[in-house]
């Protein structure tokens, strides 16, 4: 008997779960992380293992293609090799299903070998800047080194490599052309990230660098031919021509893809977000711990899912004061 997908009441099917493994970081961007840091939960509120398997074998058979791993940094869980292979097992409920990872790069070294075995072949590096001092100011810690390595590495094992560069005025933006350039010349795909507001990461709209401007610097430079873009891609992809890799803006702010989301996130401690921008959660760990009926709760959530932005309706009258909610790395990616 066939499931009925996870669609909400604007009929977007929700195909594709991020789940946080936790809120630990080895990094301390200041744009995911507030600078007092934040309250780190005990090990008795996270997912286990097990839990998390047991959680996204519910959403597979929902209708679930598409897995990411997320954080903090994913691979600090001393476990990931668990969830790694447990997820690929999922294949005999649903063979497509597709396994990718979200990483800062400092620690892909012990786990290429397993990436490669579960076919988690798709992998979105975090890098904000192509200089070792500016590195260091926007992370406060020293391992530029480090996550340019990995990056090379994934090339040249041939893995999807995504950068995800999160756009600060006045702190990066003078290095767009760079990191398009490099998008020319190597096989990755750059992913500018508007600066998004969470609690804590003193966020305001003078701080953005919107998908207009940067497409109008890059014009400027390069000769650009756009790229088809999936039906649910968040970033508009542009190449240079004859160039091997490409780049694009994920413009949550000023150019929003709302009517296309397919995305549910799963918090480190087992809550599901319809939505980025949204304060509201729905607890699954407590329930599923209980043995009670999370697919009920599931559905639950995405029907309450707003039309846009968490069902905030003029995103441009939004101010700092406006979000209180988690922390970026409390949320997940």
């Amino acid at each position: 008997m066939s499931v009925q997908p996870l669609v909400d009441r604007f009929g977007r099917a929700h195909t594709y779960l991020r789940i946080s493994l936790t809120e630990r970081c080895n990094l301390r961007c200041t744009y995911c992380m507030p600078e007092e840091g934040v309250p780190l939960l005990g090990r008795q509120h996270y997912m286990t293992a097990e839990e998390v398997l047991a959680l996204a074998r519910i959403f597979v058979h929902l209708g679930v293609t598409k897995i990411r791993l997320t954080g903090g940094e994913p691979l600090v869980r001393k476990d990931f090799a668990q969830i790694a292979q447990g997820l690929a097992a999922l294949r005999d409920v649903s063979p497509r299903l597709s396994l990718s990872l979200t990483t800062n790069g400092t620690m892909l070294e012990p786990v290429w070998d397993l990436l490669e075995t579960c076919d988690m072949r798709s992998i979105n590096i975090s890098l904000d800047t192509l200089q070792p001092a500016k590195f260091l100011a926007l992370t406060k810690r020293d391992d530029f080194d480090a996550v340019r390595r990995a990056i090379d590495v994934a090339v040249q094992r041939k893995f999807r490599v995504k950068v995800n560069a999160v756009l600060l005025r006045g702190k990066n933006e003078d290095e767009i052309e760079d990191f398009i350039a490099w998008s020319a010349r190597e096989p990755i795909h750059v992913r500018f990230i508007e600066f998004m507001p969470f609690n804590g990461n003193e966020w305001g709209w003078d701080q953005i660098l919107p998908f207009h401007t940067v497409l109008e610097r890059a014009g400027a430079y390069f000769a650009l031919e756009k790229v088809t873009d999936d039906a649910h891609d968040t970033a508009r992809a542009y190449r240079v021509q004859g160039g091997q890799g490409t780049f694009g803006v994920i413009a949550s702010m000023t150019a929003p893809f709302c009517d296309t989301c397919n995305r549910i996130r799963l918090t480190a401690d087992g809550k599901i977000r319809n939505c980025l921008f949204s304060d509201d959660e729905l607890d699954l760990l407590t329930p599923l711990r209980r043995g009670e009926n999370i697919e009920m709760l599931i559905r639950q959530s995405i029907h309450a899912k707003h039309a846009r932005h968490g069902g905030v309706e003029e995103i441009s009258r939004l101010s700092r004061e406006d979000f209180t909610q988690r922390s970026m790395i409390r949320i997940g990616g």
